[in-house]
């Protein structure tokens, strides 16, 4: 390591001094040694950095130091903000440094001036409930200095407003727009272009590998260095923009502009019929595809009313584009309804024609709109193909990416056979301050009364640790069932995932008494709950993915057809990633404490199990509930050997 990041990190450095509570860490000066070298030979570095490591500053300090342009990508906005509103700040402060920082988002987190002044005049559907929410909106636009929606607590991310108010590849109009004197985005790009290190997030980063947007020219800018955090994320990422999607809301806003521009212009009588075709046409679609909420594979066998229902927006678009030919050139607005109409149609052709058998076709379900995949099954060649990491550095962590100590499987992913790997444990001490509770009297995991059964087992864990428990569910099913069942158990304040959302959920979690949180999905990864509020964490079922799940069973289809083991190379691999992020929600600071429960007993009875328990921090196991009672009720408790 050079002297200069050894001093920083190191007992008497900088960071030691300015920062209130900092300690020196042996795995935080190997990892920060690993990225400096590998930034140094431009080379591609895989870091699996365990809770504790202090990973972030390991990889910003070299890359400040670098004096290099530099790319941070993100898994999460929440991370993306920390890192650029508190980590970095923090660090220039301390090393007296000033380096030209950005932070840029996708065009979805802009408010678009253009796309406010149509929904104030009508142009969203007339719900007066979000009346209230527009008139925030608005008063945001006219104080805010750079458009982030996010600081705007009135618009949630799942507001339906939100779609109305944000631009997108399709409905941007580009330099054509009128106010892009004023656009939030263009100025965030352009920021961007001109910093010395930008903190992007992977679903940004992976856009602009597919998408390469027009209008605004390169959307993000050329680096010497890539970082990607939280990187066990990229491979699910990467599947989502190398694919083809087409979605019935595509279809209905482009059908609303139409309308917009017809009535501005006033003397298109043809054009308003033909885009209400096409809203018929997405509506149409939308029926077709059944009850929400689902996501399953493309029908194996054709459906006459789902044929009918692509043959009705492809003959929609067809007659549109006609029209708009001919009214080329009388709009800049109309000029862009051409082109997504092209658009448009180039995404639908691959659905009507026959599946390729490098991507598997799905459908996506939801309560007001459908979507169609045609998703790849191996995004490796995709990735190295338009993102070549030839005199680059690149480096790849997170806290989990190895699977028994191996990197295998990521590398196996993401096509990153030449990438150098380390693999360094948390500094948190789970041998003391942590134990692994294996009920042994659970049923099989399929059995019909399993979940009945956990949540019998899991109530005097959860009378030990007074609540302050997450429990992580494999499916939505069984987390509808467990709140059920522990409804009644007035001891505990009950807090059910879908039932508020989520930043709402974890608010309360932290403030009420005996709090227990019932989760699926986002709760495994990315929560961060420090101290005694959180002391348990209940995982029901080995979170191996559905094999009924589109993309896995196209996964799984083809590596049977490429020779090669879906169990051993994808499944399981896959599960230990996913079962170590939900049992790392636990111990987050160095004075966490508390118990971890799996209630899948083919943890033990199965062969594999070991390769989970391998991947797992080294910390104390028992089968006793009297041990869990004792932990809690004895803090320099120490079970027996099992």
């Amino acid at each position: 390591m050079s002297t200069a990041i050894a001093e920083l990190l190191g007992a008497g450095g900088p960071l030691a001094q300015a920062l209130p509570g900092f300690a020196p860490r042996q795995t935080q000066q190997a990892m920060a040694e690993a990225v400096e070298q590998a930034i140094a030979e431009r080379s591609t570095l895989l870091v699996e950095a365990g809770t504790g490591t202090g990973k972030t500053f390991a990889y910003l300090l070299p890359a400040l130091q670098s004096g290099r342009k530099v790319l941070i990508a993100t898994g999460t906005r929440a991370l993306q903000d920390q890192l650029f509103h508190r980590d970095l700040p923090t660090l220039q402060r301390a090393l007296g440094l000033s380096v030209h920082t950005a932070l840029l988002k996708g065009r979805a987190n802009y408010l678009c001036h253009h796309r406010l002044e149509r929904v104030a005049a009508g142009d969203f559907g007339g719900d007066l409930a979000l009346h209230p929410v527009l008139a925030a909106v608005q008063g945001f636009a006219g104080r805010s200095p750079d458009g982030d929606l996010d600081a705007l607590e009135e618009l949630s991310p799942q507001s339906s407003l939100r779609p109305f108010v944000t631009s997108n590849a399709d409905n941007c109009l580009g330099q054509d727009c009128p106010n892009i004197g004023d656009c939030f985005l263009l100025k965030a790009r352009r920021a961007a272009q001109q910093a010395d290190l930008v903190v992007v997030n992977h679903h940004l980063f992976f856009a602009d590998l597919a998408l390469k947007e027009s209008g605004f020219g390169e959307v993000l800018p050329d680096a010497d260095v890539f970082i990607f955090d939280e990187a066990h994320l990229l491979p699910e990422v990467a599947t989502m923009f190398f694919g083809t999607s087409l979605g019935s809301f595509q279809l209905a806003d482009l059908a609303r502009d139409l309308l917009a521009e017809a009535a501005q212009l006033g003397d298109v009588p043809e054009l308003p019929p033909r885009a209400q075709a096409l809203s018929q046409a997405a509506a149409g679609l939308n029926a077709a595809l059944g009850d929400p909420p689902r996501r399953e594979p493309w029908p194996l066998r054709p459906i006459a009313v789902f044929t009918e229902a692509l043959g009705a927006v492809r003959q929609a678009l067809a007659d549109l584009s006609s029209s708009l030919e001919a009214l080329s050139g009388r709009s800049s607005g109309l000029d862009n309804c051409q082109e997504r109409v092209a658009l448009l149609a180039a995404r639908l052709a691959p659905f009507l024609a026959d599946a390729q058998a490098d991507q598997v076709r799905w459908i996506d379900v939801r309560q007001r709109s459908c979507t169609l995949h045609a998703s790849p099954v191996d995004v490796a060649p995709l990735l190295n193909e338009r993102f070549p990491r030839h005199a680059r550095a690149c480096v790849f962590t997170s806290g989990t990416l190895a699977v028994a100590g191996q990197f295998d499987h990521f590398v196996q992913r993401l096509g990153l056979a030449d990438a150098r790997t380390l693999a360094l444990p948390g500094s948190f001490d789970y041998q003391t301050r942590a134990l692994l509770y294996l009920p042994g009297d659970l049923p099989e995991p399929s059995d019909p009364g399993y979940t009945d059964a956990l949540v019998a087992a899991a109530l005097p864990v959860l009378r030990a640790s007074r609540g302050r428990a997450f429990m992580l569910f494999t499916s939505h099913s069984a987390l509808r069932r467990a709140a059920t069942r522990l409804r009644s158990c007035e001891e505990f304040t009950l807090l059910v995932q879908g039932e508020r959302p989520n930043s709402e959920l974890l608010s309360q979690f932290r403030r009420a008494p005996a709090p227990v949180l019932l989760g699926t999905g986002s709760f495994w990864q990315g929560v961060d709950v420090r101290g005694e509020a959180l002391s348990c964490v209940i995982v029901d079922k080995l979170p191996f993915a559905s094999p009924g799940e589109p993309i896995v069973a196209g996964r799984i289809a083809y590596l049977r057809r490429e020779g090669g083991d879906p169990f051993n190379d994808y499944q399981l691999p896959q599960a230990v990633i996913t079962l170590k992020q939900g049992l790392g929600r636990l111990i987050r600071d160095a004075h966490d404490r508390g118990v971890l429960m799996v209630g899948d007993r083919r943890l033990r009875a199965k062969g594999y199990g070991r390769v989970f328990l391998k991947s797992l921090p080294q910390m104390p196991i028992t089968q006793e509930l009297a041990d869990v009672q004792r932990f809690f009720d004895e803090p320099a408790f120490e079970p027996a050997a099992p």
